[in-house]
């Protein structure tokens, strides 16, 4: 197997070992030893007495290696990994966007990395006073009237908008029976719906890619407890007619949501609460640059209009007359906690820095920046990708697989040559509206040179897409680890080691 020499490079380089030779467990033997307990220089004790039958008196069955070949596993895996450190993360609708180093400082600061949530209020004044002070900017940012940062992720912060949401229409007397979803929405909308008790109503998308109005009027009544909408929609796309959304659903006693994860094209421009936005999510581990995924936790506020205040989950936020602040768990028209203290407070201090770093003009320029990288990628694309709506782009834009699918090609194998050239793919096959679908988000934190870097790879893959087409579908090529059989790898997973000719 060979391998590429770094990203964005195809360049050969000598043989790395094979999977089975390269995986920890593979290199297992009888007898050796990574770490030598010394002699007992104290009396032996009989564990058994002591222990009784919690005491494991079969051996167990762990892999048996030399310190080296464990050192030599772990930094090998370390190389196999991509990161948004290597290179540009274009995954459609995740914003993968560079951490600054500078938040990942002031999170480590003492009396911050160290705070305990169970220390006394009067002990913990500075990290109220940053709690405070990021619900302030996030409120400032989205136009609303109160907040919560409770909630640990993004859908998690669905789930807590809707119960605020069935909280305030059970308080008017009628919780009501659906929530309408557009089909360009966010997989996890309708699940959320679903999760807090409501009938989900598909909305079809118009020609543009956006909310059917008369579609919207005509499926809105007494039982509409809310509109779940992702603006801009995962297809990149801004609901010019946002103002008349939220009045036809106001009209009928319904709610807006809006799933905030697309934020990146937003902020320092418009405000979702000038909008109509009744109640919203926002991702600090997407727009306001918290490590996302595997390096999270994340970090999922949720920021409503007043009349929603009362339902907001318990501890809020006040401030005292003497200037202290304090945890208010006298609410009893709350929803209730959605987690275990308050947050994920590192996150918080991270997100803050963020925004104080930037400013008003700086997450100004992030925005323009954003949408600039991903309308740049689009017009140099557009000539060899399908553009299945021509709408103007936001913070991402969607291509379809349609002129390589007539050669066979299909998303996922120009994804995985991608690889190839040293990017991570892109979102594969999403939103579900466009066949066969490219969606592709640069953010701001992407260079001219990266993003040429990143066109020049996939226009090139347009070529062999057209020339030499099982290349593509084949890939990747580059890898140490071949193109898997995704159908058994789901069906039949290997998730841990076992000894050979082990029953276990």
């Amino acid at each position: 197997m060979t391998q590429s020499t770094g990203p964005h490079t195809l360049g050969k380089v000598r043989t790395h070992p094979t999977q089975n030779e390269a995986l920890l467990f593979e290199k297992s033997a009888p007898g050796k030893r990574a770490y030598k307990m010394p002699p007992l220089d104290v009396p032996a004790v009989d564990a058994e007495a002591l222990l009784g039958s919690a005491v494991r008196t079969d051996k167990a069955e762990l892999p048996e290696l030399s310190e080296i070949e464990i050192i030599r596993h772990f930094t090998r895996l370390s190389t196999w990994n991509y990161a948004i450190d290597l290179g540009m993360y274009p995954l459609g609708s995740c914003t993968m966007k560079y951490n600054p180093r500078v938040n990942e400082a002031v999170s480590r600061l003492e009396g911050l990395a160290d705070a305990h949530p169970y220390r006394p209020e009067s002990w913990a004044q500075g990290v109220l006073e940053i709690i405070d002070l990021l619900e302030r900017c996030l409120l400032d940012i989205t136009g609303m009237d109160a907040i919560t940062l409770q909630p640990a992720a993004g859908a998690h912060g669905e789930f807590t908008g809707i119960l605020l949401v069935r909280a305030w229409h059970e308080s008017q007397g009628n919780p009501r029976r659906k929530i309408l979803i557009p089909d360009s929405a966010h997989g996890t909308n309708p699940a959320t719906a679903a999760i807090c008790g409501y009938q989900v109503e598909n909305l079809k998308s118009n020609s543009d890619g956006g909310i059917d109005l008369e579609a919207l009027a005509a499926q809105v009544d007494e039982e509409t407890a809310a509109l779940m909408l992702t603006n801009p929609s995962t297809l990149g796309v801004f609901e010019n007619e946002i103002h008349r959304v939220a009045d036809i659903l106001h009209a009928r006693g319904a709610l807006l949501y809006m799933d905030g994860a697309n934020m990146n094209a937003l902020v320092g421009k418009v405000r979702p609460g000038d909008f109509g936005v009744d109640v919203m999510h926002l991702n600090l581990h997407k727009t306001f640059s918290t490590p996302h995924g595997g390096g999270g936790p994340g970090s999922g506020p949720v920021a409503c209009k007043s009349f929603l205040e009362p339902f907001l989950p318990i501890p809020v936020l006040v401030q005292n007359q003497n200037g202290t602040k304090s945890w208010d768990y006298n609410r009893p028209q709350s929803v209730g906690r959605v987690r275990a203290f308050y947050g994920n407070t590192g996150m918080f201090i991270r997100a803050l820095a963020y925004i104080l770093a930037n400013g008003p003009d700086g997450l100004r320029q992030t925005t323009e920046d954003a949408v600039l990288n991903a309308n740049y990628i689009r017009k140099k694309l557009e000539d060899l990708y399908e553009l299945p709506y021509k709408t103007p782009s936001m913070h991402e834009v969607v291509f379809s697989d349609k002129r390589q699918a007539a050669k066979g090609v299909k998303t996922g194998d120009i994804a995985k040559r991608l690889i190839d050239y040293g990017f991570h793919p892109y979102t594969v096959s999403f939103p579900l509206i466009v066949p066969g679908a490219l969606m592709i988000e640069p953010t701001e934190s992407e260079s001219l040179e990266e993003l040429n870097l990143f066109i020049d790879a996939m226009r090139s893959i347009a070529r062999e897409a057209e020339e030499t087409p099982e290349l593509v579908k084949t890939a990747p090529h580059s890898t140490r680890v071949s193109r898997l059989d995704e159908v058994r790898a789901a069906r039949n997973p290997v998730l841990r080691w076992k000894r050979e000719n082990s029953s276990q």
